[in-house]
């Protein structure tokens, strides 16, 4: 596609990598051991014929375990073990237990199913694991009665790292390794990279978490948003009591019912009226008294242009955050606000309106958007902003008809997560004793080179739009024009 003109650009445009030809399908790791999927929704269905391509093992050696019949006719097309077993605490031991020894593989691409369980369950069979989110038993997330700091993406992460001690090398879990969660980290390392050599900063490149947190303060980056503008459509309408998205519509309510997170940037002045702090952990993040799906953000990618997101609690709000923190003592000197700000199809975007109107209760129907999309793109990346080039977008373009060229089973949101999927079980299986593993401790280039060639277009453009732009002076209370990069000026309130 080359570079899209686009309303506040500015500075080098990179050229986007696409992959002319996928014939190779090239194998990445042979894998002597099993491989269990758990979940075969929008996500397990895409990421099966990526391990089939590039994952040395005979489909005989993969079993799907899954609450539900869709895709069981195709799993068994390609001679893959089906078992239709929702799992519960009551029976995830007895149903998994068999089908698990040393050296195999559980990846968790379901909902509703505790990672936290699953991996001590692989831990004892000794089996490595991924998943893509933190994911807790049912009611986890939204049980009124369980405060909601406890219903956080921070919570359940502290609880997850927490099994860190005495299992350092143990099996390989590697935790949130989507595409958000998971491949941005990796694209936020690229985009330091960029920015230092465009801002003329003469640093080694990073080799330690401390290493990266320096050049990022060097660097002057205050935010980091993690932008999405999924623009697919059906031909199709929304309709009433209906909820439609392209991709996990369960996994996309429940974690829109969160409260909103983000990491918390020592740069911010303004803490927010609704805001809360967390008694222990890392204190790396913050939490809002509202959920994601009711919190906008404005933010900007380079097609979409200037936007509102909604700010949907990831794990990356929080780890990036994290990991990028700098620490003088037992004193944080530096770490930036990072959130989620995504905007997502049109029809999940009235989908999660009426949501709203129903004061949260979900609505009676699904549709989840595949072979009925006609057009459109998912525009995901990481906004790096604060520095001397004010802001920078690195990210995949990647088109509905690129998605169908490059895989089966996949729209252009599934396959940029199925890339990341794919991504992270060969880096783990290349690294198979590390115990509990977060997606910005891996190594990013090896990431990045095995998802790229599923990412369509991968972009970079620097961008001088801020988020006071065209914003007038209705609610001047509302701004601080001291630094564009408050929070308080990212978040929509008017």
């Amino acid at each position: 596609m080359g570079c899209v003109p686009a309303a506040h650009r500015m500075g080098r445009c990179f050229f986007p990598f696409i992959v002319s030809e996928m014939s190779e399908h090239k194998i990445h790791v042979e894998f002597p051991g099993r491989i269990v999927l758990v979940g075969f929704g929008s996500i397990g269905q895409g990421v099966l014929p990526l391990l089939l391509r590039h994952i040395g093992v005979p489909a005989e050696r993969i079993t799907i375990v899954t609450a539900e019949d869709k895709g069981k006719v195709e799993a068994e097309q390609y001679g893959v073990r089906f078992i239709r077993e929702p799992l519960t605490r009551e029976n995830y031991r007895r149903v998994l237990g068999a089908l698990l020894g040393r050296g195999d593989f559980v990846i968790n691409v379901s909902v509703n199913v505790s990672s936290l369980a699953l991996v001590k369950l692989c831990w004892e069979k000794g089996a490595m694991y991924l998943d893509t989110c933190i994911e807790p038993w049912p009611g986890g997330y939204t049980d009124p009665t369980v405060p909601a700091g406890r219903r956080t993406n921070y919570a359940l992460r502290e609880e997850a790292l927490a099994l860190r001690q005495g299992n350092e090398r143990a099996p390989t879990a590697l935790l949130t390794h989507g595409a958000n969660p998971g491949m941005v980290s990796h694209l936020v390392k690229q985009a330091l990279l960029t920015i230092a050599a465009d801002t003329g900063l003469s640093a080694p490149a990073p080799a330690s978490r401390a290493e990266w947190g320096a050049l990022a303060r060097a660097l002057g980056v205050k935010t980091i948003h993690i932008a999405e503008r999924d623009t697919q459509r059906s031909n199709v309408p929304k309709q009433p009591g209906e909820f439609v998205n392209t991709w996990s519509i369960d996994g996309f309510v429940s974690e829109g019912l969160q409260p909103s997170e983000m990491g918390w940037g020592t740069h911010e002045r303004n803490f927010p009226r609704d805001g809360k702090r967390h008694e222990s952990g890392s204190q790396a993040a913050i939490y809002l008294m509202q959920p994601g799906a009711g919190t906008r953000v404005r933010t900007w990618t380079p097609r979409a242009g200037h936007f509102h997101g909604f700010c949907i609690t990831h794990g990356e709000s929080i780890s990036i955050a994290d990991y990028f923190s700098v620490r003088e003592g037992s004193q944080v000197v530096y770490r930036p606000t990072v959130h989620y700000a995504y905007h997502p199809c049109d029809a999940a975007v009235m989908s999660v309106h009426e949501l709203a109107g129903r004061n949260y209760v979900q609505q009676e129907h699904q549709r989840l958007l595949m072979e009925e999309i006609v057009s459109g793109i998912d525009e995901l990346g990481v906004l790096l902003a604060g520095h001397k080039k004010n802001a920078y977008w690195y990210g995949s373009q990647l088109s509905i008809e690129e998605a169908r060229r490059l895989a089966p089973w996949n729209n252009a949101t599934s396959l940029q997560v199925t890339a990341a999927v794919l991504a992270g079980v060969v880096w783990a299986m290349e690294n198979p004793n590390r115990g509990i593993v977060e997606p910005e401790e891996m190594d990013f280039r090896r990431a990045l080179e095995i998802c790229r060639p599923y990412l369509g277009p991968v972009v970079g453009h620097y961008t001088d739009w801020t988020p006071l732009h065209e914003r007038g002076l209705l609610f001047p209370e509302d701004i601080d024009a001291t630094d564009p990069w408050q929070f308080k000026n990212v978040r929509v309130t008017w």
